[in-house]
């Protein structure tokens, strides 16, 4: 609520109202700077933000910074603060960072990505380890905690830290407390041990548990999991499979089905089955036909010949449908313009104004061969989006409904308003 004057009179204005938000434009901004002064580095940001937006203040700014000093964080926290006391505030170091059409790795820079955001409601929590672990799986406890009910559609933007934070714990209970929210971030990256990596929220600076974002109202937050594989074989029923276990496919033993699936492929496939195989697990039952990103990828982690079975990195339940896939660069990128296609064809005729990238670190340049490689794939479907982002130790993402922590993908979020501009 805010007052206004028109005219000699007093007006106050419900400033997360529909009308509201369809009256003010949605504006977001992303910007990188590679000034090694990090004081500089923020000013760079911030004077370029401003340009985007026209002078307005922005209600979110997310800030991933590359991990070198972090005596500086608290300083750029501060400085951000100072020029946008009323922005929420969220962000981590990274080993890597996206932002203004880029994508930096191993080298100093900052991103900032700022949203004016009129008719939604931005919440910046921080969540410590014991906390999780005293919340549990109860959703009523994470309703109170939280303080808004799964009928408010809210949209999570998780941030946590890889060596004191279970995401898979986080993941699952918010999973449990808010079935239909979408949930999408990744792990900080650039730390070997503990207290090395850096979580932001507000002017605070943490080294444990996660970090993220609540947001709510006039915003749609649509997912893009790009996982970097592609199917070989036929889909396959599990006829006998125990915890993580694969024993027997279609009523056969696992490594039987497996040997024969090997001898059918090409020389070059033959050679990704070596190095790559990936089991995908279907997550959504009852379909008749599964696309792209409809199968959340595991890793097979070994087999033994005698017994005939497999270990794979993910739970498994007999009746469950499931298929290899191998993955190189060819197949991520063509797996990322699959998804970016069935994103666009979603969204129909509404425009997304602004996206987060969270990728890997084994994507990249290492992955591909050259820079700004998925920023460039998601601009050439999206238009010239702004996003922001990071290079992560895990991403985060729904797959067939339900949430994930992912290996080797391209987690991505595309905002959008839920009301039409007016005018």
């Amino acid at each position: 609520m805010f007052a206004a004057t028109f005219s000699g009179w007093r007006f106050w204005i419900d400033d997360s109202s529909e009308w509201f938000a369809r009256c003010v434009a949605v504006k977001w901004s992303s910007v990188l700077s590679r000034e090694r002064s990090e004081k500089f580095a923020v000013e760079e940001a911030l004077e370029s933000i401003a340009v985007d937006l026209q002078g307005e203040a922005p209600d979110l700014i997310l800030m991933f910074v590359y991990s070198s000093q972090t005596d500086q964080y608290p300083s750029m926290a501060e400085a951000i603060a100072e020029c946008y006391p009323d922005a929420a505030l969220v962000g981590c170091s990274a080993a890597g960072v996206v932002g203004g059409g880029h994508e930096i790795e191993h080298e100093p820079a900052l991103s900032l990505t700022a949203a004016v955001l009129p008719g939604v409601q931005v919440e910046v929590f921080h969540l410590l380890p014991n906390e999780m672990e005293l919340l549990g799986d109860e959703p009523l406890m994470w309703h109170r905690r939280f303080g808004f009910e799964p009928a408010d559609e809210p949209s999570f933007v998780l941030i946590a830290d890889p060596f004191t934070c279970d995401a898979n714990l986080l993941i699952r209970a918010l999973d449990d407390a808010y079935t239909t929210s979408p949930k999408v971030g990744g792990l900080a990256s650039g730390g070997r041990a503990p207290g090395e990596t850096q979580l932001f929220a507000g002017e605070e600076i943490h080294s444990v548990g996660a970090v993220g974002l609540v947001l709510r109202g006039n915003i749609v937050m649509d997912t893009i999991v790009a996982q970097g594989c592609r199917p070989i074989g036929a889909p396959l029923f599990v006829t006998w499979a125990e915890n993580n276990v694969l024993c027997q496919l279609e009523g056969r033993r696992a490594t039987e089905v497996l040997s024969e699936l090997y001898d059918s492929l090409s020389s070059d496939d033959q050679k990704l089955f070596r190095r790559s195989l990936h089991l995908g697990v279907v997550m959504q039952e009852g379909e008749q036909e599964y696309r792209h990103g409809d199968f959340l990828m595991r890793n097979v982690i070994g087999m033994d010949p005698e017994s005939g079975v497999l270990s794979v990195g993910e739970q498994l339940e007999n009746g469950q449908v499931v298929q290899f896939h191998v993955r190189d660069a060819k197949t991520s990128a063509s797996d990322l313009e699959a998804m970016l296609s069935r994103c666009k064809q979603d969204l129909g005729t509404a425009s997304p104004e602004g996206a987060l990238l969270f990728s890997c670190l084994g994507r990249g340049e290492s992955l591909y061969g050259v820079v700004d490689h998925d920023t460039n794939l998601i601009a050439s479907s999206l238009g010239s989006v702004p996003i922001g982002g990071f290079f992560c130790s895990g991403e985060i993402g729904p797959v067939g409904g339900r949430s994930f922590l992912h290996g080797y993908t391209s987690s991505i979020a595309v905002f959008r308003p839920q009301y039409s501009q007016l005018g």
